[in-house]
């Protein structure tokens, strides 16, 4: 009857050398050799480091420009370097200037923009959302040809249709009135076509198809479980149209006259312009303060929604 027998035991001499194995690598070695999965070597490019810094300046210049020139009266505005403080630091005086100068108009043009912005933006974001889901999720006749419509829309730059808008709403009397800010403001193709891309992988049809078993309607389906999914591309909507919005120039400038009615972006074209003609009354302090006063809530509202925004770029990018 045969033994089963394990593996003899290693001598001294064997166990001295398997322990003591050139080849063999202890962790801490190893950790410090790690390299990353695909075994490239990370590599740095001093080009494109100077070209990222070329970037970062000229963005942050125009930035810190306002900054710095906000904080200057008319004379040393006019006297000392642009890109660096000089004379007396006037930044609250401006300020107080800017918000008080002709009866106030600054503050009249910022709820004006916010008006424009809060049911223009608002109102665009939410059509294009309802439209996007509804684009994606649902089957009809004509599919095709909306979305050739759609693509076609983005390609058209919204100056070129400026004109054209101007003519039809001189002709229904809406012009010189809000609604020929906000009612162009709703359209916007882009978003459209952005919510209709992110909601065909972002919201299962399986679980639209659960909720229905369960009894539950399309407008209950899409406000408590279809919006909550598309939250990032959402917010991506809402921050394209807000800034649109707010920066909005070549519309109001054509279709209002009446300055009680002008976006911050015209209303400030119209200080810098009083310094020409025969009756100059130069104002560039207030202009730059102004623009500074401007670009705030924009800041604001970046890093107010950035959170929502950041937490679905990554969406649908690993395979479940």
């Amino acid at each position: 009857m045969s033994t089963l027998q394990g593996p003899a035991p290693l001598t001294v001499t064997e166990a001295t050398t398997t322990q003591r194995d050139p080849g063999a690598r202890s962790p801490r070695a190893s950790r410090k050799r790690q390299r990353p999965v695909d075994g490239r070597k990370v590599k740095r490019s001093g080009i494109l480091t100077a070209v990222m810094v070329v970037f970062v300046v000229y963005s942050f210049a125009p930035l810190f420009y306002l900054l710095v020139n906000s904080t200057k009266t008319q004379a040393s505005l006019l006297s000392t370097f642009g890109l660096w403080f000089g004379g007396d630091f006037n930044l609250w005086q401006n300020i107080v200037e800017t918000v008080t100068y002709n009866d106030g108009i600054f503050m009249q043009w910022l709820g004006n923009t916010l008006l424009y912005v809060v049911v223009g933006a608002g109102g665009a974001t939410l059509l294009a959302t309802v439209a996007g889901y509804g684009m994606a999720k649902f089957q009809f006749p004509g599919r095709r040809a909306v979305f050739a419509v759609v693509l076609g829309a983005v390609a058209i730059p919204g100056t070129a249709l400026a004109v054209p808008t101007f003519l039809l709403f001189s002709q229904v009397g809406l012009t010189n009135t809000p609604w020929a800010i906000i009612l162009p403001s709703l359209i916007s193709p882009f978003g459209l076509y952005l919510i209709w891309t992110y909601a065909v992988d972002a919201i299962p049809s399986e679980l639209l198809e659960a909720a229905r078993m369960d009894g539950a309607g399309e407008f209950r389906i899409f406000f408590t479980i279809a919006l909550r999914l598309l939250a990032p591309g959402v917010v991506t909507v809402l921050l394209f149209a807000v800034v649109a919005t707010w920066n909005n120039y070549f519309l109001p400038l054509i279709m209002l006259s009446d300055p009680k009615w002008y976006p911050l972006t015209v209303g400030l074209n119209q200080w810098n312009a009083q310094a020409t003609g025969s009756g100059a009354q130069p104002i560039y302090n207030l202009v730059v303060t102004g623009s500074l006063l401007t670009i705030i809530p924009i800041v604001v509202a970046f890093l107010f929604l950035q959170r929502f925004w950041q937490s679905g770029l990554a969406s649908g990018s690993v395979k479940q």
